[in-house]
């Protein structure tokens, strides 16, 4: 089958930044399966470095990246004038000797441009939006700083594809409130590399004391001043924070310094540490180091750090909500408590600090979760079958 993976944004595979992450790294897994299972593979995303070449090989498929707009990284607000001109372009490389048998776009400003491309064309659009920008607005209130006119685009969007992707239950429920039918919203989870996320091997280094592993950017959503004030309810335990800038950038950073600040406010400096952002390939020796990971943030589409974290045995402590829901199996692989409820988040991070074979049968319990439910090549499954399904409802039946 020929696929095109649609992103407007920047390149999947970027030089010296080393491999993709977020969004882009999941395109790139989902190509490289597909592309396994014997599909002819396609990315499409913009050219922000006009020294990228046009077209790149990369793991059994191929990437294209469009000339939309000027070749340098915009933010998401600025792609929004250059949607229609790269559709304009999908559609004249599309009516050449390649056309895909269908089409995939990713994020709404991908959905946009692929749902544009094929509008004169029987080709089917199956779109994965990875946020949504009503339940952002919902769970994040002020701190909500997405375009004025991501929402009703996206609203637009749904009625423009054949079949959306949603990566948890409550994006299920959110999609078809936004008014999809139940049977055009298909839930596939993303899925998590178990050859690089598995209990055995190095661990960062440690102290003596229990170790709470929080992980994501640091922004007001990401709710790590909430787990800074359960730690209150912890006892003698280290809150270790990665993510944001690298760490010699820390000092300058708003967020950083908002944390770092109510840490010492709360008693607790010396237990609080943040330590910048962490190479993805090198996230595992992390996830190992801490006795559990916490996972608090106001907005989880996928829930992909809990996922990472109990693929290397570690049980989670969370907020019961989006992916996060999913993933973690209550009193099985960790722990979910309320969203926004402190209080419920430090006692229960204090009884399994102290539970070692609670933690140990959590810590199997998780990784047989992941393994069995949760790897790329089951998601690759899952999507192949779904592009079947969309393509046999275009083809027209012969007499």
């Amino acid at each position: 089958m020929r696929v095109g993976l649609v992103c407007a944004h920047s390149s999947s595979y970027r030089h010296a930044d080393g491999p993709p992450v977020g969004t882009q790294q999941h395109i790139a897994r989902v190509a490289e399966e597909l592309a396994a299972r014997g599909h002819d593979v396609r990315i499409y995303e913009r050219r922000d470095d006009p020294e990228l070449p046009a077209t790149a090989d990369v793991d059994g498929y191929r990437v294209h990246r469009v000339p939309s707009g000027p070749p340098t990284r915009l933010a998401t607000a600025e792609l929004i004038p250059h949607v229609t001109e790269f559709g304009r372009w999908l559609a004249d490389e599309w009516g050449g000797a390649w056309r895909p048998e269908v089409v995939h776009g990713h994020y709404w400003i991908g959905g946009l441009a692929a749902a544009h491309a094929v509008r004169e064309t029987d080709i089917p659009v199956v779109q994965t939006f990875h946020s949504l920008g009503i339940e952002q607005l919902r769970h994040l209130g002020g701190h909500y700083d997405g375009p004025g006119q991501r929402i009703p685009l996206e609203r637009a969007l749904t009625r423009a594809v054949d079949i959306a992707v949603a990566q948890s239950n409550d994006e299920v429920d959110e999609l078809t409130r936004m008014g999809l039918q139940r049977s055009s919203v298909a839930m596939v989870p993303a899925g998590v590399d178990t050859e690089l996320f598995h209990p055995d091997g190095e661990a960062a280094p440690r102290e003596q004391r229990p170790r709470i592993l929080s992980v994501g950017g640091l922004t007001a959503g990401h709710g790590q001043d909430d787990l800074i004030r359960a730690m209150r309810l912890v006892g003698d335990a280290e809150l270790v924070i990665a993510g944001g800038p690298p760490a010699s950038q820390l000092a300058n950073h708003a967020e950083a310094r908002r944390l770092r600040e109510l840490a010492e406010r709360a008693g607790l400096a010396d237990q609080v540490r943040l330590v910048g952002a962490v190479p993805h390939d090198q996230m595992a020796t992390w996830y190992r180091s801490a006795d559990v990971v916490a996972c608090t943030p106001r907005y989880s589409s996928a829930g992909r750090v809990s996922l990472e974290a109990m693929a290397c045995g570690v049980p989670v402590v969370g907020y019961a909500m989006g992916g996060l829901a999913d993933a973690v199996v209550d009193e099985v692989t960790g722990r979910l408590v309320p969203p926004g409820d402190v209080r419920t988040l430090g006692v229960s991070l204090r009884r399994l600090l102290t539970d070692n074979a609670g933690r140990f049968a959590y810590g199997h319990a998780a990784v047989d979760r992941v393994r069995s439910s949760y790897t790329w090549e089951r998601t690759a499954g899952a999507l192949e079958r779904l592009y079947e399904r969309v393509v046999s409802r275009r083809k027209p039946v012969e007499a």
